[in-house]
């Protein structure tokens, strides 16, 4: 029996209450069907838990967390306040005990703790990133827009694109409690934006959204205990032919790990890379247009055939066929209309 697929997309809900739809997921033709929605305010990003039984959501004053049903339905179990501005980004650690969401208004780091049922309890530890950030349009405020954990358990990595850097905190599993032990200091001007890590935790992919490209790091222990973040290929996001104020936005890697997708404000353009299992660089596969306005995230559905785009200046999602040995794109299926979308999540149902 093939395996099943829903998908939930994320949107903002100017004029509409539903900040989540939930998607059947036709693999053979790469498109869509709507099944359902959520009511919720302006969700700018969701994660699923790690044991794959819950998800949580941004809302406009703080988060949400549903149990995922056997069909893909999602049940409300919990809601929390962060103490502060909207989030644009959230992720757990990999035991599920904690939730950690990143605040780009504020430059805040929030952790609330989570139970044995995937409910949200409450805040244990509330960071503020200080300092003067280089890019003169976004005030030089400190942005934290990504948060995420080492595989190992031990670290979570904040990329702060206001600050053009990445802090590295190690977590104290007990107290919910984070102590900063290390810095990533990216490019001036680069605007670190979102971060990835290979499935066996020892790369790590930042792309940056100002200068358009991905920075890979092999990550280790050194003797003392601290880590250690040695950066190996810097690879560009674009065309050497593109168009100009061009930004990147998403960064996803495929179910298998073997493909890196990134997407371009103002290209609008898809890039996928090929990822070298032994040694984590990144391989340009194709950089092709993806019919729409803002890119804010693209995905390869799991069969890595298929590519869909959330085009949020446009409001739509479209879909294409995948070649991976030809380096092509081809539109497959009639776009969908979603207002303002901003995150997609493929889950496999029976996980």
């Amino acid at each position: 029996m093939a395996d099943k697929y829903v998908a939930y997309v994320s949107s903002y809900t100017r004029g509409s209450k539903d900040g989540i739809k939930i998607y059947d997921v036709d693999l053979k033709n790469g498109t869509f069907s709507e099944k359902g929605s959520i009511q919720i305010t302006n969700s700018s990003y969701m994660t699923i838990s790690h044991s794959r039984k819950y998800l949580y959501s941004i809302t406009d004053y703080g988060v949400e967390g549903y149990r995922i049903m056997p069909d893909g339905s999602l049940k409300q179990n919990s809601a929390s306040s962060i103490n502060g501005m909207r989030g644009c980004y959230l992720s757990t650690d990999y035991k599920d005990q904690y939730l950690f969401v990143a605040g780009y208004h504020d430059g805040k780091i929030t952790v609330l703790k989570l139970d044995d049922e995937g409910r949200i309890l409450g805040i244990t530890d509330e960071i503020y990133h200080k300092g003067i950030g280089s890019i003169a349009d976004r005030s030089f405020f400190p942005h934290v827009n990504c948060v995420k954990m080492t595989r190992d358990n031990k670290y979570l990595l904040a990329a702060d694109l206001g600050l053009d850097y990445i802090k590295v905190y190690q977590l104290d599993h007990t107290e919910g409690k984070l102590k900063m032990v290390d810095i990533i200091h990216s490019e001036q001007y680069s605007g670190p934006r979102h971060i990835k890590i290979s499935k066996d935790g020892r790369f790590v992919y930042i792309i940056h959204e100002a200068k358009n490209y991905v920075d890979v790091y092999e990550y280790t222990e050194k003797t003392d205990g601290n880590p250690e973040f040695e950066k190996i290929q810097t690879i560009e996001t674009l065309n050497d032919y593109h168009a100009g104020d061009s930004a990147a936005s998403a960064l996803n890697l495929s179910e298998d790990f073997k493909y890196l997708v990134a997407s371009n404000a103002g290209d609008n353009s898809v890039m996928i890379y090929s990822i070298d299992q032994k040694s984590g660089l990144l391989t340009k596969i194709l950089c092709l247009p993806i019919s729409g306005s803002y890119p804010k995230d693209a995905q390869l559905f799991p069969d890595n055939k298929h590519l869909v785009s959330l085009n949020h200046e446009n409001n739509t999602m479209t879909f294409f066929a995948v070649d991976m040995k030809a380096g092509t794109i081809v539109m497959n299926a009639k776009e969908i209309p979603i207002m303002q979308p901003n995150c997609i999540i493929f889950y496999k149902l029976g996980e």
